[in-house]
């Protein structure tokens, strides 16, 4: 028999791998997997999002993917299940949160032919408080379902959207380059 103090650290040891894990940035912490569907998806980076010539602070984003990379064609790839969190530390009026997206979606090939969906998208959004989450989880074959406030707004169908709108995020035009590098795990 184990004396007692022997036993409790054994029992903690046993429990470790249990114990949810979690990474922080900016005072926002994020757990370092998610389930969407029926994957389980692994926190690859968080990014902070500044604005502004200030550099003013304004979310900070996790992305989850099935296996960590650092490679924005496998992160791009629409068939692999994924997730984007936008945690808010500052309030954003909606004009600001819709003028963002609409210029990402420009800046990364939303093209006339993704015109219905990115209008579908920009009608999801709303003002955003401090502590105020915007989840946009993508499923092959379903499409990118989209959670603000804490409530599902829709599901925007196609590969096609989903790459431009995590484009935005981690391709060749993000909002900043820090942003992409956090997300990337750099």
């Amino acid at each position: 028999m184990l004396p007692p103090m022997r036993a409790l650290i054994f029992a903690l040891i046993l429990a470790l791998p249990n114990l949810a894990v979690a990474s922080t940035k900016a005072g926002v912490t994020l757990p370092d997997k998610a389930t969407v569907g029926d994957k389980e998806l692994v926190l690859n980076g968080l990014g902070v999002r500044e604005a502004t010539v200030f550099n003013v602070e304004v979310y900070v984003a996790g992305l989850y993917v099935e296996q960590k990379t650092s490679d924005v064609d496998s992160i791009l790839a629409g068939d692999k299940t994924k997730r984007l969190v936008m945690h808010f530390i500052r309030e954003v009026d909606r004009d600001d949160l819709v003028g963002a997206f609409e210029e990402g979606f420009e800046k990364n090939g939303a093209g006339a032919g993704l015109a219905a969906k990115v209008k579908q998208f920009i009608g999801y959004l709303g003002p955003v408080n401090k502590g105020d989450q915007i989840v946009m989880s993508y499923v092959p074959e379903k499409g990118v379902e989209v959670s603000y406030k804490g409530a599902v707004k829709g599901t925007i169908p196609g590969a096609d959207f989903e790459k431009v709108l995590y484009a935005i995020f981690v391709g060749p035009k993000p909002p900043n380059a820090s942003l992409k590098q956090g997300l990337l795990g750099k």
